[in-house]
């Protein structure tokens, strides 16, 4: 597992640190006068106790480089083989995982973004559907905060090896999350696919956020075409940090990857980036007078117009 602490110019993973070489340089961390957060990269598989152990043992290293915010990506419960096998390792909010998270963020005191849980949906019983859905835990243990994924991925792409059907089973989330006060800021979650759609993060901002979260599973092929490039246009277009959790290589014979965890800074500048490899971390200082700078000095959400102006082109032509 790699363990990247990161500047404010881009860095790159030059070499690997098991986790437990990280308490040397923790007290350096824990004394920062910024608050850090850790963007992780993991390998989720169908087996839910091995996911479960490869997560604490992240969560548990970020607590020990100064983390106050861990993020995990979407799938880090479990990234199914079939559509059957995806549904029946489903469960709800109240189910074991969830508690054992909410034990854990307890347990460390951090908090802890879950970038996309496979939540049976409520009525399970009879359609055997799911949502797919980011959660917030405090660092006492509470669920603060549940966002579903409102945008899925249906999505076919003869010749790139991507066939992808997520409205099979899943449910679209019926609405946006008010933004979520944490240590490192005020925090507007999404997921994945949602990356793709601007209006999302617009909205977001307009609500306060600080800090835009899109946990992912990207595929190798859409996320070597798009990754990196949809991040900075969302932290530039909105002046505010993103935050991407990721997932990489290979789950089961049927899926893998992109990976490339990633952190974007206001001004669209890449601070953290893991790579396409390997499972591990970045830890990034959140300073938010970097935000408020950039606001102050090319003041865009002051120059935006409201939204009848940009359809106003509809009521014209139609």
């Amino acid at each position: 597992m790699f363990v990247l602490r990161c500047s404010l110019r881009r860095t790159q993973v030059k070499h690997l640190l098991d986790c437990h070489s990280m308490s040397s340089s923790s007290s350096s961390s824990s004394s920062s006068p910024h608050p850090v957060a850790a963007v992780c990269q993991v390998t989720a598989t169908p087996d839910k106790e091995a996911n479960f152990t490869a997560c604490k043992r992240l969560v548990q290293a970020a607590k020990e480089g100064g983390a106050s915010m861990v993020f995990l990506p979407e799938g880090f419960d479990y990234i199914g083989s079939s559509r059957e096998e995806t549904l029946n390792l489903s469960e709800r909010l109240t189910g074991d995982i969830i508690s054992r998270y909410t034990l854990l963020a307890k347990k460390l005191s951090v908090w802890l973004s879950l970038g996309g849980f496979h939540e049976r949906g409520h009525d399970w019983e009879t359609d055997r559907r799911i949502y797919n859905s980011h959660i917030i835990i405090s660092e006492k243990g509470d669920i603060v905060s549940v966002y579903r994924k409102s945008h899925l991925f249906d999505v076919e792409l003869p010749g790139r090896g991507v066939s992808l059907k997520e409205s099979a089973f899943t449910i679209p989330g019926s609405s946006l999350i008010p933004p979520v006060q944490t240590p490192i800021g005020k925090v507007g979650l999404g997921i994945c696919y949602d990356l793709r759609f601007p209006e999302l993060s617009l909205a977001l901002l307009r609500q306060g956020a600080e800090i835009l979260t899109y946990p992912s599973a990207f595929t190798v092929a859409t996320g070597a075409a798009h990754w990196e490039v949809l991040l900075r246009a969302r932290a530039i277009e909105t002046q505010c940090f993103v935050l991407a959790a990721a997932q990489v290589g290979s789950h089961h014979e049927k899926r893998s990857s992109y990976g490339h965890a990633l952190a974007v800074d206001p001004w669209g500048v890449v601070m953290g980036d893991c790579g396409g490899e390997n499972t591990g971390m970045a830890l990034l200082e959140i300073d938010l007078e970097k935000l408020r700078d950039t606001q102050r000095n090319m003041p865009v959400q002051q120059h935006r117009r409201d939204t009848s102006f940009y359809y106003s082109l509809e009521q014209i032509y139609h």
